[in-house]
């Protein structure tokens, strides 16, 4: 039975409705997103502008430092060599300590000798009698 009226049409104007709504919220939500963003972009171009404002100064800066760096760099390259000149000439005294102590101390034992015998020969002199003679008191 065929009541004359056609369903499809129905179906047809509900799926185009449909697709238009979803066509409508897809516009609101691009234009939406499109108000952010340029917002964004605002910001954006604020802190781009305060960055490049920093830029020049933080540059100064930095070659200042690498000025500081490769001053101390050298600096430390002197006392480098500083050092070694030190510890070369701290070698060189120490030789030099060593070889007068090897050179005098014969001397001295040498020294030490004589005078025990001079005054072994001066007291045998004065008192006649050698200095393992003596009498227990």
């Amino acid at each position: 039975m065929q009541t004359g009226f056609d369903w499809t049409i129905v179906t047809d104007i509900g799926v185009g409705v449909g697709i238009f709504l979803f066509g409508l919220g897809t516009l609101l939500g691009m234009l939406a997103l499109a108000r952010t963003l340029r917002r964004v972009n605002a910001t954006l171009d604020v802190v781009d502008e305060q960055v490049q404002n920093l830029g020049t100064p933080v540059g100064e800066m930095l070659t200042h430092i690498g000025g500081i760096s490769e001053t101390a760099d050298k600096t430390v390259a002197r006392l480098g060599g500083v050092a070694d000149a030190l510890e070369n000439v701290a070698g060189t005294l120490s030789q030099t300590v060593t070889l007068a102590k090897d050179a005098v101390s014969p001397a001295m034992v040498n020294v030490g000798a004589t005078l025990t015998g001079i005054s072994a020969g001066l007291r045998r002199l004065v008192t006649g009698k050698r200095a393992d003679d003596r009498t227990e008191q």
